[in-house]
Formats: structure tokens, C-alpha cells, sequence
């Protein structure tokens, strides 16, 4: 296991450490879950809505920057936590983690089953789930290339998408461009008719910001890549730093042309709203094109998915937390026994989502939920403590190549930011089942640490923290 440790190969190009940041925020929470918000926050209490999840997702990824790029370990989060918070919360935060985008990995499988229906309707949905369970495990086994080249493409189709529905709705919104019916451009009078911009109030604001800020999960993927990236110390502040203007162009002017198109009472019942755009621009087989779309969308991130699962898991074997086996790696560099093991949950929680869909798999997904914002908020405080460390010790902070901007401003406020929305939980009936089940699920991870895995990883030699 010793000469395993850092065999896995650095095969991520520049094009694939941004595509990957990039197809990691769009996803089905974009192209499906934008008319809902709308519907729910109004006009205005949508883009509010997503600036909030947008700027607490900018806060994180400048604290994930700063420890991917001084220690570009696989892994990540896990590792930082275990290095600058203690052991025991790296224990934690990855079997978290890896929950949560195991979870993830057999719902997108679930989900594209179901959009498949829309062609092969006479197909069992049990069928297409094995058929793209085979296709992105292969993808996987492959090499960590074949992964990162598969969701450079698939990313490219949801940029296209999205810029091609900014521009023509936006043309369409401004009478540029004639839309079906022949009705009058709108212009921003969906924005004041109707109860104007705020029509529920800022309490609906709040609600939809807990689903905005999980919508943007997935962009923490930077930081797991950059232990197989090429040139971890140009790429990923170069992710990072672009984090912003993606959200503005790809989130936030979508939201603004569907907000400005429809009235938000329509906006919030329609199944997915780019489909009835490109539609009504008279674009020939729109709703198909947007299933394939989707398709993708979904794809990607199961795909993604399952190289952050394997990945943590590699990582947990390395630090002693879990069984030697799943450190072992193929002769292209893949973790194959994490990757298994990985795949094989994904797919039993495919089984509660057609056996137990309202029972067991909503208290996965919750348990799920819950775990990604509890991610964030470990990165933001193993940035904190990391930092406060290295200088204690004597660092000089211009060794950093990459330093989080404003210490201790940003990762204090990111912290703050995503402790906020685990307590707002509470707060919401709808949303409660994740505290329900996650923090359950977070105190027996602790309990079984601190009562076997601790002494175990001392007895071999682990547990030992790290300076930046």
C-alpha cells in the first residue's frame, strides 16, 4: 500500500479541471427547478435567491482554492478536514461526502430512466438504468482522463443550451425576435405586474435560497480533481477565480429572461421551461432537443458522482479510516475497488428509489442534502484553522501561491453562511426530514470513530495532522 500512495496518474488537462468546475453548477436544478423558484420567490426573489447561493458557493471555492492548491491531495475535503480540524471530523466529512454523491449517482440514473420514457416508452426503466450504470462505470474504470474527456462534452452541450436560451429569449424578451401567438414583447413588465418583484415576500426568499444553494453543489469537484491534475497551481485558481462571472452568465440571465417572459404564476408550473421557450421561438423538435439535454445534464453529474466517491473513498484508505483494499489501484491508476463498492451503493439506492420511494430513499436524499452543505461548511473552517495553523508555526503567507482573499472575512462568513442554512432547516416543514436524518446519520459517524475507527488508525500509525 506504501507504493501505492501517489500513483494515481496527473492526466487532467487545464480544458478539463474548468470544464469539470463548470459542469458541476449546471445541472437539472438549472434546467428544471428555475420555473419552480420563479413560482415560488417571484421575479426578483428568484435572482436574489440564486446572487445569495451564488455568493456563498464564490465564498467556499476561494477557501477550497487555497488548500487544493498547497495540497492537491485526492480526496480533498476529506483530507483538509482530517489534516486542520481533527481526525475524527475528516472521518466524518467523508463518509458524508461519500454518501452524498452516492446517493446522488443512482438518483440521476433513476431520473434518466424516466426521461428515456419520452422515446422508448415501452422500455422497462429497470433496463436503461443497467445500460448507463455499465457506460459511465467503464467511463470510470477507463482512466481518469476518459472521465474528465466524457464530461468536458458533456458540459460543452449544457453550455451551448444555455447560452442559445440567454440569447434567444433575452432577444425574444426585448422584441428582437417574434415569438409564437403573436404576442407583444414584454419587455419588464412581467417584473412589475402581479405583485412586482417580491410577490410573497422575503420569507419565500429564504426558502428557495436552501434549494438554490444545493442546485450549486458540485463545483467542491475541484478540489478532489486537482490531486490528478496536470498543473494544479495555475489551473485551479483559474477555476475558482471564474466561478463568478459562470454564475452571472449561466444562472442569473437565465433566471432573468425566464423571469422577464412569463408571469411567475406560469413560470412555476411549467415542467421545464427552456422546453416551452425554444418551443414558442418556433425551434423544430424543442422539447426533444431539451430531453437530450437533459439527459446529459444528468449523466454528467452521476458521472461526476462516481469519481468523487471513488475518490474518497481511495483517500479514507490512504489516511487508515477504511479497509487497505479500496486503496488499490489498476494499472491505469484507478482506484477499481472503491469505484466498485461505489457503483454497487448507487445502485442499491436505485432500488429504494422504485421499492421505497417515499419511505427509505427520501431519508437517503435528505441524509444527502444535508451532507452537502455540511461539506461546504467543514471547507470553509478547514481553510480557517489551516491558515491560523500555518502561521503559528511560522509560515510566511507569501509562500501560498494561492491565498484566500480577505482571511479571516471569507472563510468565517462562508462558515457562518452554510451553518445558517442547516439551522433555516428547522425552520421550513418541507425541509426538516434532512436534519432528521442527517444529523442522526453525522452523530453515529462520530460515535463509530470514536469508539473503534480512532484506535484502530492509531494502532496503524494514523491520525496525525499537517501544516499547509
Amino acid at each position: 500500500m506504501s507504493e501505492q500512495r501517489h500513483e494515481l496518474k496527473k492526466e487532467l488537462k487545464d480544458r478539463h479541471i474548468l470544464m469539470i468546475a463548470l459542469g458541476g453548477v449546471i445541472g437539472t436544478g438549472l434546467f428544471l427547478s428555475t420555473g419552480f423558484t420563479i413560482g415560488e420567490a417571484g421575479p426578483g426573489g428568484a435572482i436574489l435567491a440564486y446572487l445569495i447561493g451564488g455568493f456563498v458557493m464564490y465564498l467556499t471555492m476561494l477557501c477550497l482554492g487555497e488548500l487544493a492548491v498547497a495540497l492537491p491531495h485526492v480526496g480533498s475535503y476529506q483530507k483538509y478536514a482530517t489534516k486542520f480540524i481533527s481526525p475524527g471530523a475528516g472521518y466524518v466529512v467523508g463518509w458524508m461526502g461519500w454518501l452524498n454523491w452516492s446517493v446522488t449517482v443512482g438518483l440521476e440514473l433513476l431520473t434518466v430512466s424516466i426521461l428515456m420514457k419520452r422515446w422508448f416508452p415501452d422500455v422497462p426503466a429497470w433496463i436503461w438504468c443497467i445500460i448507463f450504470a455499465v457506460l459511465l462505470f467503464s467511463i470510470n474504470a477507463l482512466s481518469s482522463k476518459s472521465f474528465a474527456e466524457v464530461e468536458f462534452w458533456f458540459a460543452s452541450i449544457k453550455i451551448i443550451t444555455v447560452l442559445a436560451f440567454i440569447l434567444l429569449g433575452g432577444a425574444a424578451m426585448f422584441g428582437l425576435l417574434q415569438m409564437g401567438g403573436g404576442d407583444p414583447a414584454p419587455f419588464f413588465s412581467n417584473y412589475t405586474d402581479q405583485g412586482g418583484l417580491f410577490p410573497n415576500g422575503l420569507a419565500a426568499v429564504l426558502i428557495t435560497m436552501i434549494s438554490v444553494n444545493f442546485a450549486f453543489q458540485g463545483t467542491e469537484l475541484v478540489g478532489i480533481a486537482a490531486g490528478e491534475s496536470k498543473n494544479p497551481e495555475k489551473t485551479i485558481p483559474k477555476a475558482i477565480n471564474n466561478t463568478a462571472w459562470r454564475i452571472l452568465i449561466f444562472f442569473i440571465l437565465s433566471v432573468f429572461v425566464l423571469a422577464g417572459l412569463f408571469p411567475w404564476k406560469e413560470a412555476g408550473v411549467m415542467e421545464s421551461p427552456f422546453v416551452v421557450v425554444f418551443d414558442k421561438i418556433g425551434i423544430p423538435y424543442a422539447a426533444d432537443i431539451m430531453n437530450f439535454v437533459i439527459i446529459t445534464a444528468v449523466l454528467s453529474v452521476a458521472n461526476s458522482g462516481l469519481y468523487a466517491t471513488s475518490r474518497m473513498l481511495w483517500s479514507m484508505s490512504q489516511e487508515g479510516m477504511i479497509n487497505k483494499r479500496f486503496g488499490k489501484l489498476s494499472k491505469r491508476g484507478v482506484p477499481i475497488n472503491a469505484l466498485i463498492a461505489s457503483m454497487v451503493v448507487g445502485c442499491l439506492c436505485l432500488l429504494c428509489g422504485f421499492f421505497a420511494e417515499d419511505t427509505v430513499y427520501l431519508w437517503l436524499l435528505s441524509i444527502a442534502g444535508f451532507g452537502a452543505v455540511f461539506v461546504w461548511a467543514s471547507i470553509a473552517l478547514s481553510n480557517y484553522m489551516g491558515r491560523k495553523s500555518f502561521l503559528k508555526k511560522g509560515g510566511n503567507i507569501e509562500e501560498l501561491k494561492f491565498k484566500t482573499p480577505l482571511y479571516p472575512i471569507v472563510p468565517l462568513t462562508a462558515l457562518a453562511a452554510n451553518v445558517l442554512v442547516m439551522i433555516s432547516l428547522a425552520f421550513i416543514p418541507d425541509q426538516r426530514m434532512a436534519l432528521y436524518c442527517g444529523i442522526p446519520f453525522l452523530v453515529a459517524c462520530a460515535l463509530y470513530y470514536r469508539f473503534y475507527a480512532k484506535g484502530k488508525m492509531e494502532r496503524k500509525g494514523f491520525g496525525e495532522g499537517e501544516n499547509l
